[in-house]
């Protein structure tokens, strides 16, 4: 047979599981420890499922000593019965076939939180084992699976009165590039879960460290916006809550202003969180423009119209949306696209908006001051950004002066190091490859942009030269496509002073250009702060510990050993060596693997508020080596 030759037989069958353990990314997204926890929320999901229907009231979610995690519940437990056409107990149906369940049924679960995920089968799949107990029909029955496959059959184990499922599961370690479950990832799901769901006791219990934590909250979202708020100074006590069921349609809305000058505003549709928005989020953000414009007219307030962005300012907002058939859009499959939601939402919120202003006029009128005044800053930018773009026109090749680019015009194959001060920035220019590396030194500190309007940020000159050389725009204007450069790495000294102008330049870019972020393009240099010299070998070593290590390793007799105290002080073949070259160097990818989180990281740590700062700093100093956002 010819080796071109394309016939029936060179077609591949993967069949039960298989296709999951050979292409495992294509269901959990990847291999690393995202993927990892995805195993835990398809299981904790139908879990969820059981309490929307109304049938379970408690999760407990324990990670054991030997690495599995259990999730157990309190509903009705995994059909045991014989399935008519599989001839398999209802339970190893579920665990062993893709897209089988009660959630593809509309009689069996009205909402369902797992429709968008790919099912415990997956996890089941993915797992070195997986074990199940099932309570229910006055009995306890159990069966366990290996490696996606049956390993035996279901039995009864024991008598009960109890209804619920316990699940255990250890990942495979040959799929995975690491197996050992977060705790502080799964408590952030886990919280969230029990805001959305009020009511709803979830417990998490780590063994191996005796560590827990118990939620439930009976309001729900409300008390999800108390908890985003918790650090930032509020504009009015109370916390506006909408709710309205309408023909098998929950909707619940709950939100309050503070002094700051972002907005954070999360949807959700059956406990996913819809990142990418949708016509939930276009109803309610058209609603509040329109009733904060008609108060405005209507109480003669001011002669102007504000914008989406003007009234958003400073917002804290949940919109939690329950649907019995959701249509997601996107890439990701977080973007709502039920037509029918966005009327919905917009009415609701109008009506019950605009009757809350006229029943609380004192904080219609600090809300509507705030959006005032964001509007004027937005006028006052809007006129900055004119005036820097009208002198970049003017000058030679609209590039800032300071920037040292690079021969290559792919952006895709080019890199900018972003360096504080002349110093650093003269060694890199000398140390660099000219061809893909370009150099831009700022001067000064970057503005802390947690406490500033937009309109000051086109005064700070290292931010306008930021902005500049990276070619995207900010905001409403930010187009990625028009990124010069696909490695933007900043490149700072491994001291207080270094990390906290890291930590100014990461706030701007996750405030005002997001997207680079979340596309993997921003990254941190980890530069050395010693230089270990032992007869004629030189090592390079990032932190106290690594040279803890080595000096336990080598001995401490015969060395002589140096303290970089700034990049500068490197020479300009070090600095290539050591944090420039691709083939030597360690960056570190900036990633947003919570944004709820991140957001409360970045008001925590640049904030006004002092003693949440305090506190975190007195809590993790011990712990930390490198900061993820």
């Amino acid at each position: 047979m010819e080796e071109n030759s394309y016939n029936a037989q060179n077609i591949t069958v993967l069949k039960d599981l298989e296709a999951v353990r050979k292409r495992p990314s294509m269901y959990v997204g990847d291999t690393s420890m995202r993927g990892l926890h995805q195993l835990v929320y398809e299981a904790i999901d139908n879990s969820i499922d059981e309490a929307l229907a109304g049938f379970c009231n408690k999760i407990i979610v324990t990670i054991n000593t030997d690495g599995s995690i259990t999730i157990e519940d309190n509903g009705r437990g995994i059909p045991i019965d014989i399935h008519p056409t599989e001839q398999k107990p209802g339970v190893e149906v579920v665990l062993t076939t893709l897209h089988a369940g009660g959630k593809f049924d509309k009689k069996t679960y009205k909402v369902s939180g797992g429709l968008h995920g790919v099912g415990i089968s997956v996890t089941n799949a993915l797992s070195q084992f997986l074990e199940v107990e099932i309570k229910r029909d006055g009995h306890i029955y159990k069966q366990r699976f290996e490696y996606g496959k049956t390993a035996s059959s279901l039995e009864i184990i024991g008598d009960t009165q109890e209804n619920g499922t316990k699940v255990t599961f250890l990942p495979d370690k040959t799929i995975f590039q690491e197996i050992e479950f977060h705790f502080d990832t799964l408590t952030q799901r886990l919280r969230e879960l029990a805001f959305l769901n009020k009511g709803l006791q979830i417990e998490l219990l780590d063994l191996r460290t005796n560590k827990g934590h118990s939620f439930r909250y009976d309001s729900g979202i409300p008390q999800f916006v108390e908890y985003l708020n918790k650090n930032k100074n509020n504009l009015h006590p109370d916390i506006l809550y909408f709710n309205k069921n309408l023909d098998k349609i929950q909707i619940e809305i709950a939100l309050q202003y503070n002094d700051s000058y972002h907005e954070a505003i999360y949807s959700f549709v059956n406990n996913i969180n819809t990142i990418e928005g949708g016509t939930h989020l276009i109803g309610f953000r058209t609603a509040l423009t329109r009733v904060i414009n008609n108060y405005i007219k209507k109480n003669k307030i001011s002669e102007e119209s504000l914008t989406g962005e003007d009234v958003r300012e400073g917002l804290t907002c949940i919109i939690s949306i329950k649907i019995p058939e959701p249509q997601f859009e996107g890439q990701t499959k977080t973007k709502l696209g039920n037509s029918e939601i966005k009327g919905l939402v917009d009415s609701i919120v109008f009506d019950n908006l605009i009757t809350y202003f006229e029943e609380h006029p004192e904080t219609a009128k600090a809300i509507i001051s705030k959006s005032l005044l964001a509007a004027k800053a937005r006028e006052a930018a809007r006129k900055a950004r004119e005036l820097t773009r009208r002198k970049s026109i003017l000058d030679i090749g609209s590039l800032p002066g300071k920037l040292a680019d690079c021969q290559e015009k792919d952006p895709s194959k080019s890199e900018i190091f972003i360096v504080e001060g002349d110093s650093a920035g003269g060694s890199a220019k000398q140390g660099r490859s000219k061809v893909f590396q370009a150099i831009l030194p700022l001067r000064g500190k970057i503005l802390n942009v947690e406490k500033a309007r937009i309109d000051k940020i086109f005064k700070n000159e290292q931010i306008v030269t930021l902005i500049s050389a990276i070619g995207t725009g900010i905001n409403d204007e930010f187009n990625l496509s028009k990124a010069r450069y696909h490695k933007i790495i900043l490149m700072n000294d491994a001291d207080i002073d270094g990390n906290h102008i890291l930590c100014l330049a990461l706030t701007f870019l996750y405030r005002y250009m997001k997207p680079l972020i979340e596309n993997g393009y921003i990254y941190i240099a980890l530069p050395p702060l010693y230089k270990l010299k032992k007869g004629k070998k030189d090592y390079y070593i990032k932190n106290d510990e690594e040279l803890e290590k080595l000096l336990n390793e080598i001995g401490k007799d015969d060395i002589s050993i140096q303290r970089f105290k700034g990049l500068g002080e490197m020479n300009p073949d070090q600095l290539w060596e050591t944090t420039m070259n691709p083939e030597t160097r360690t960056l570190k990818q900036v990633t947003i693997e919570d944004g709820i989180s991140a957001d409360q990281m970045f008001t925590i740590l640049m904030g006004d508020q002092v003693q949440p700062r305090r506190h975190f700093i007195f809590q993790h100093a011990k712990s930390v080596k490198n900061l993820d956002v």
